[in-house]
Formats: structure tokens, sequence, C-alpha cells
């Protein structure tokens, strides 16, 4: 059995495998608006505008049964969703780069969007047509100071794939290394001026609506987007993350990284080394290789949890077509755009995290989440407490290594989108790492478990904040919980007093509800409501009587009929008044 061409990259094949992300696509014919170096921010507001205001409109008739031919039902619910995603997908791709990228972002925010839209976001591929080569000479000209064939010793003018961000060139320098350059669009930075200008007025209509606004920090949304987007644009930044995540894998001889030429780089230039390889997720092309894929499942698991738990510097973008195989065994990552940071604060809060789960403690989860931000602290804390305590009592009970990523995930965006929780993106690109990496393994070997991998981590983790062995962890356990006792001990006179000022100030508000008090109001508002009714049908009674004293037949029959139908209403809410009385 023989490996294809189309699976492995060559020199002659520098496609799907050694490039970045955002720079493998197919060319299509269609013509954008976006694709020029000049843009109409007074176009750009009608275009993005039109687009928001269709998208409230079609979110509006979602919740109206009158726009179901023949009744609403969940199906038709569904599928109109269904239909509204794939809408939104098409037009995100027609809107440009910003779009494109702020789809992609969103594509892991299960926590806002129904689950229609984010799985249809997940398929929206950067496919654009390639911007000129003479356009391309210029930004290097302009950017390295020199002229292309002053650089390298040849250079393909037929990019090797574009995308919205720029596109790829396979170069050879004067020292004969085999390079690609990549080179951006021109025209983007502007782009995203106009662009972000436009949607941060959309966001904040969307902080200040009374429905879409409440629980949702849509201005953090909005300026971790902007981060993100101007980081993925500055190939400096980008080269600089591919340095430092070498740096980090410089003990593994599994993992390889292509090496930057930084003579040859700007934010707008990149120069990378050539490293080609076959695609992770090209299964029946290792195995013609001769590659262990159950080995190169647990790579890819344990390469991304020694970036997430050991050096605290992730890939935040490693779906299948970010991560090859060498044909010793080894693992290539490339597009270092986008990556992620877990600071030494941050672990230590997710630790606690991890003890509170670990006990089943929804408090001490609730808590730890708050002081990471995931959770925005609200008067009623009740109801998302017992959504904690759910999926705590839901998970636990499974052995730790038969639970699943993608599962957890998706359970926990379900229970916390109708909840106070704000998930940072950093949280939000792990869970959709894990995810993907767990499917990855399960198609490189079917008895990979994630989980099983991510074990003895786990357990390191532990044992790091636990201590070396059982007695010290105890000790520590105990220690721990005597100084949280002494802390809370301490600071209760002032938690009183802060309690008194509260209430002398007005901010603390006591709810307090009684059965007996909600059952009299009812009835007296009911008896209030009969007698109103009651009136009605005497006066219209006495008005049809004298109508058909007086030969007005047709009128008469028109307010007895409106009579009849007030009698019939105080009936039915005389039944409700009984049926009420007898529940409580």
């Amino acid at each position: 059995m023989s490996v294809s061409p189309d699976d492995v990259v060559t020199p002659n094949r520098h496609l799907d495998n050694a490039l970045p992300t955002t720079l493998r696509t197919t060319y299509k014919d269609k013509a954008y608006r976006w694709n020029r170096e000049n843009y109409s921010r007074h176009r750009r507001f009608v275009d993005i505008w039109g687009f928001v205001f269709t998208l409230m409109t079609g979110t509006w008739l979602n919740g109206k049964s009158w726009s179901y031919q023949g009744g609403v039902t969940e199906a038709k619910q569904a599928k109109r969703r269904k239909q509204q995603a794939i809408w939104i997908r098409e037009t995100l791709l027609d809107l440009g780069p910003t779009f494109i990228k702020v789809g992609q972002l969103f594509s892991t925010r299960a926590d806002l969007f129904p689950s229609e839209y984010v799985e249809e976001l997940t398929k929206l591929q950067d496919q654009v047509p390639a911007f000129s080569y003479e356009q391309v000479e210029r930004i290097i000209e302009q950017d390295l100071g020199k002229k292309v064939s002053k650089l390298f010793r040849s250079f393909d003018p037929v990019p090797l794939a574009a995308a919205s961000l720029g596109q790829v060139h396979k170069a050879i320098l004067h020292s004969d290394e085999e390079v690609v350059v990549k080179v951006q669009r021109p025209g983007l930075r502007k782009l995203f001026t106009i662009d972000l200008q436009i949607l941060k007025g959309i966001t904040r209509y969307f902080q200040n609506h009374p429905n879409w606004g409440r629980g949702r920090d849509w201005l953090g949304i909005y300026e971790e987007c902007c981060r993100i987007l101007w980081e993925e644009i500055d190939y400096i930044s980008e080269g600089s993350n591919a340095d430092t995540f070498r740096r980090n894998f410089r003990e593994e001889d599994w993992v390889k990284v292509p090496r930057v030429y930084w003579r040859y780089a700007s934010p707008r230039v990149l120069t990378l080394e050539y490293l080609p390889g076959i695609k992770i997720s090209h299964y029946q092309a290792l195995e013609a290789a001769g590659i262990d894929r159950k080995l190169v499942a647990q790579l890819g698991a344990k390469a991304y949890l020694h970036q997430l738990l050991n050096d605290g510097f992730f890939h935040a973008d490693p779906h299948p077509g970010n991560i090859a195989v060498n044909l010793d065994g080894s693992l290539i990552f490339y597009d270092f755009g986008m990556m992620g940071t877990v600071n030494p604060i941050t672990r230590e809060k997710l630790m606690d995290t991890l003890f509170g789960i670990s006990q089943k403690d929804a408090d001490r989860v609730v808590k730890s989440l708050v002081e990471l931000g995931a959770l925005a602290p609200v008067d009623d804390m009740g109801p998302v407490r017992r959504s904690v305590q759910y999926m705590l009592d839901h998970f636990m009970d499974k052995p730790f290594e038969n639970q699943s990523v993608a599962q957890i995930s998706d359970d926990l965006y379900e229970i916390a989108y109708d909840q106070p929780f704000r998930f940072p993106a950093t949280f939000t690109f792990v869970m959709r790492a894990f995810s993907t990496l767990e499917g990855v393994g399960k198609g490189l070997d079917p008895d990979f478990n994630f989980m099983e991998v991510a074990r003895p981590f786990a357990m390191q983790i532990m044992t790091d904040g636990n201590g070396a062995d059982t007695g010290k962890s105890f000790l520590n356990e105990l220690g721990r919980q005597a100084a949280q006792v002494g802390s809370t001990a301490l600071g209760l006179p002032r938690r009183i007093e802060d309690t008194i000022e509260k209430l002398e100030r007005g901010d603390l508000r006591v709810r307090v509800r009684s059965t007996e008090t909600d059952r009299v109001l009812r009835r007296i508002s009911s008896v209030q409501l009969g007698t109103n009714y009651t009136l009605l049908i005497g006066t219209f009674t006495l008005s049809a009587t004298i109508l058909l004293v007086n030969n007005y037949v047709w009128l008469a029959g028109v307010v007895a009929f409106i009579a009849v139908s007030l009698l019939v209403i105080l009936i039915r809410l005389l039944m409700r008044l009984d049926k009420f009385d007898r529940t409580f």
C-alpha cells in the first residue's frame, strides 16, 4: 500500500498540511465588494447594519407562532433556525475578513448562541480569491526594503493558497533553503478599523437591549475579539509565538515547529521554514506510511496537555489542518496567530475549581468561577448553584476515564445558556481544543480516550497542589480549611458592618414570600375582576332588552351575544379560582 501525494506534503505539493489554517483554501470565481484596497465606510455601514437588522427581524419572527404556516412546532422552529444559521454563515463570508474571523470565534461560544448557529459557524470556510502578484511584490518591497528578486533566488508568482487575511507563496532563498512566504492582504488594517468601529456601535446596542443584554458582557466580548483580530494580523507577533512554542518543546524530539526567518519578516510578511508532513486526519495515509496511529493520538493529546498545564502557553486553534505528522512519527504544528495563555494565578484558581469538582462542592466551584471571571455574581445565586450541583452529580458518578470532553462541554454550555456565565475566550478555546483533539484521537484510534491520557496530568496537578503523599495531602487540606475558618472568623465583623451599611443605604433587599398571602391577594384580584365582568354582563343584558323592545332585533342580538360571551369568560374565571383554592 502506498501513500497518496494528496496526503503527503512534498516540496512540489506544499498545500493542505504545511500551511497555516487561514491560508489553505480553494479559489472561487465570486467577486466580493470588500476585496479591494480602498473601502467606503458608508457602504460598509449599510452592509453590516443591514445584516444585523435582517438577523434581528428573523430572530423576532422565530418567537411568533403566527409566522409558522400550519402552526408552530419544535421541528419547524429547529428547521428555521438551521436555515438562518446557513444564511448567517454565507453572509459572514460575503461581509469579508473581519466577519469571517468573528464567525470563527463565535463558533466556540455555545454559551451565547443557539446550537444550530454554533454548528454552522464551525463550517465557515475561508475561501476567497487571491490578490495579484503585483500587490504581493509591492507589499514585500515596502516592508522588507528590497525587491523580490534580491531577497529570493526564486519566488512562485502563483499562490499556493489564498484566504481572507492573506496568501502563501513558495520560494527559495539564495542559500537554497525552501521556504513559504505569507503575505497579508492589502488594505486589511483599514478594513478592520472601519468594521470594528461599526461593530462597537452594534455591541453597545445589544448591551443596552432589555432582553439580549441581560446577563451578557457584550462589550467585554467585543474587546476580546478586537484583541484577537489585531494579534492575528501582526505577523511579527505570530513569528514570536512560533519561537516561544518551539522553545517550550525543545526537550521533546516528537514535536516540530517551522523556523522563522526573521531577516524576511515584517508585520505584513512572514517567511517560514518548509516542513512537509501528513495531515493528522488523513488516517489511511498515516497507516500507509507505517506510522502508529495509536501513538499519534496519544502524542496529540499529550502535546496539548503539556502546553496548557506545564507551559501555560497553548495553541488556541489546534484543528486537524494545523497539525501534521512527519514520516518519523513526530508532530508538526502550524499557524501560531491565535495563541492562549494561562498565568499562574489563573492556574491556581483553576486548581481550586478542580478540587471543588472532585469534592462535589457546588459552593466552592461557584466561588472559584466568580473569581475566575467566568461567572457574573448576581443577587440570587441559588439557581446557578443548583445548576452547578446538578452538573457535578450528573458527571462525577462516572469514572474519570469514561467521561467525554465533548459531552461535558455541550452540557456545560447548555446549562450556562440561560445563566449569568461569561466564559473567557481562553476557556472556550480550551474546551474547543479538547473536543477537537478527542474527535481526531477517536479517528486515529477507536479506543482512544482523552480523559485517560489526561489522568496522569490531573493526578500530577492534584499531587503538586496537595503534597507529595497522602499524609501531606491530608495535612495540607486540613491546614487550608483551618486557615479558611480563621480568615472567615476574622472577617466576620467587617462583613456584618458591610451588611448593615447596605441596609442603611437601601442596597440590600430582602424578598419574603407567603403562600397564604399570595392566595388571598389572587382571590381578591379575581373577585374584583369577576365583579367587573358581572357589571358588564348586566349592562349589556339591559341594553339588549331595551333594543329588543324598540324593535332593533339585529342590534339587540349582537349586544346579547357580547353579554353571553362575557358570561362564559366569568364562568371560566370562577372555575379557575375554585381550582386554585383546592390546590393551595
